[in-house]
């Protein structure tokens, strides 16, 4: 069955379920009782031990008077009656005997009326929702499931409210704009971006920031995910995308706000087996929808995606998806800025400062700056303390890096030194290569998976990566199992992580970025695979032959990085040493104090 808006589908169904139902109501259907001979049946009613027998032609249904209930049959053509008044038993003193009567398959057919009349009902209401005379099928299954909230009751999530992302907030300005009056716009020619997708990685803020344009403007706010119209009969999806439609442009001038976009807007036809009918049929739905728009309908609509090179080229096309904003992670203003919107109505002590919090969470998200605040006042409160201090934010910045510190995991002695050592080659090397970020932390307690971490904290946020940087990176993650080699003689499975960073940075190094002997060339690697079977079908851009050069080039970036460690720690062996036996000494060293153990002449 390929959906219920299948007219042959829905009279086959009702055509078999009719014809299970007449069969059900005209075979006979007797109690589950014991079978018994006709003769022990005469026996039992000339001791006078049964009180009633109901024939239906040649079947017996037999009630003693003890209450127990058995069934028999009688040959045809013999009467009952006669083989009991043989054995001196008279019917109507002595037994009770009624005929029950067989229904007929007119009495059938009138029992079953009521159902008839459901299923004719239902196939009518399916039919319709079928030729798009209406989007409310049975059970409301094709209404749209978003939330609707009125002008008046639009959260009240401002543009001061959302922090670190200045310019997605002057492209939306324009959003808002022509919502509040849009014969400013019209009466210089203009066309207000009928769809603005907001592009960026999780957690940068493009629900907030969608809140916030429906909070600005005043204006009824429908808010929907993607997968909500994915299901798995073929034909719903696409309703409910006419009844959000219907709905908003009802309600207009309004904003539709679809998050997670990538769930029904994926490129169609793509991957082994070809595509999905339901989720294909759902996006040529909402391109229909979003092309019909005149220019005059004053519906946007906002959609946010965390994987644009997996969204069908259709929906990016210019007169639906208009405009793009990209919300990126916050810069370091912007991560200060963050924390001071988090920061309201917490008591945080006047020594925290939030510029500090902020240089030591590069890379953080919007929404993991929130999770820091709120871990922070979580951590404040479990010690019962007044103030959130500024040792709470430093506790929190590692739960969210790495997890919760597991104080309570037995480890072993040898593992702690093993873990010391591999942390003080990390930041022995960090600290001795020329343009490395500077290292700020190095603990041996576990958190999480890992069993400690050495943490570097740029002095600027960075957009681009040189070669030269990327290589110092390679040489600080290869210290670690560097440090265990020279000191151990011997390596552990702790590197596993190291080592699976250091490869995929020198793989892109080579196919994605042409910093090797190749040259400057892309070789299309480096992506995921977004739909099975994709890459059977392309295969990949270059030969066997390059494929070795690309293995042979990796290798040797690698065994570069791996040589300058190497290099660094023999050379200031004495100062790994030292500073392995103070981090298994204190287990957590920072700050001050760590740079002077750094620094010091050894």
């Amino acid at each position: 069955m390929r959906g219920f808006g299948s007219s042959k589908s829905l009279i086959v169904i009702a055509v078999i379920i009719f014809g299970f139902l007449i069969l059900y109501s005209i075979l006979p259907r007797g109690e589950s009782s014991k079978n018994l001979p006709i003769g022990s049946v005469i026996s039992m009613a000339e001791r006078g031990e049964i009180l009633r027998i109901d024939v239906n032609g040649n079947n017996l249904s037999i009630v003693t008077k003890n209450n127990e209930t058995f069934t028999s049959r009688k040959e045809s053509g013999v009467s009952l009656y006669e083989m009991l008044s043989v054995r001196g038993v008279e019917a109507g003193k002595d037994v009770e005997i009624s005929v029950v009567q067989s229904g007929n398959l007119l009495s059938s057919l009138l029992s079953l009326f009521p159902l008839i009349f459901l299923l004719y009902f239902m196939f009518v209401l399916m039919q319709r929702s079928s030729r798009g005379q209406g989007a409310d099928w049975v059970g409301g299954l094709g209404r749209s499931k978003a939330k609707r909230f009125p002008a008046e009751e639009v959260p009240s999530v401002k543009f001061e409210d959302v922090a670190g992302a200045e310019e997605p907030k002057q492209e939306l300005a324009e959003i808002v704009e022509f919502l509040k009056s849009p014969e400013r716009f019209q009466s210089m020619g203009a066309k207000i971006p009928k769809g603005v997708l907001l592009i960026g990685p999780p957690g940068t803020g493009k629900t907030l920031i969608s809140r916030a344009v429906a909070g600005e403007a005043g204006v009824p706010f429908f808010s929907t995910s993607g997968s909500e119209f994915v299901e798995m009969f073929v034909g719903v999806g696409a309703a409910r995308v006419r009844d959000l439609f219907f709905r908003a442009k009802a309600n207009a001038p309004a904003i539709v706000f679809i998050d997670e976009i990538d769930a029904v807007g994926r490129h169609r036809g793509s991957g082994l087996g070809g595509g999905h009918d339901e989720r294909e049929q759902t996006l040529n739905q909402m391109l229909t929808e979003m092309d019909g728009f005149n220019s005059f309908t004053n519906v946007i609509v906002i959609a946010a995606t965390n994987r644009p090179d997996i969204l069908d080229p259709a929906l990016l096309r210019p007169g639906r998806f208009d405009r793009r904003v990209i919300m990126p992670l916050p810069d370091l203003k912007g991560r200060e800025q963050i924390l001071q919107v988090h920061a309201k109505g917490k008591p945080i002590s006047p020594s925290v400062d939030l510029r500090i919090i902020a240089r030591r969470t590069h890379g953080f998200s919007g929404a993991d700056l929130a999770n820091v605040m709120n871990e922070a006042a979580i951590l404040a409160a479990r010690k019962s303390k007044t103030l959130i201090e500024a040792e709470d934010f430093g506790e929190a910045v590692d739960r969210v890096i790495a997890g919760p510190a597991m104080k309570s995991r037995k480890t072993s002695e040898k593992e702690r030194e093993i873990t010391a050592y591999h942390e003080a080659g990390h930041a022995v090397v960090a600290h001795n290569m020329d343009g490395a970020d500077p290292v700020h932390k190095i603990t041996i307690i576990p958190r999480g998976i890992a069993g400690g971490y050495t943490q570097q904290i740029p002095e600027e946020d960075r957009s681009y990566w040189s070669m030269k940087q990327l290589k110092i990176t390679l040489a600080v993650l290869m210290a670690g199992q560097i440090a265990e080699r020279l000191v151990f003689n011997d390596v552990t499975t702790g590197s596993s992580n190291d080592l699976e960073r250091a490869t995929n940075i020198a793989r892109d190094m080579v196919i994605k970025y042409g910093m090797s002997s190749l040259g400057p060339i892309s070789f299309g690697g480096g992506q995921d695979v977004v739909f099975l079977g994709k890459e059977f079908a392309n295969g990949p851009s270059y030969s066997e032959a390059v494929a070795e050069k690309i293995d042979n080039e990796i290798n040797l970036i690698i065994r570069q990085a791996e040589f300058e460690a190497r290099t660094i720690l023999e050379k200031y062996r004495k100062k790994l040493e030292y500073l392995a036996k103070k981090v298994l000494a204190v287990e957590i060293l920072e700050g001050e104090e760590l740079q002077q153990v750094l620094s010091s002449d050894m």
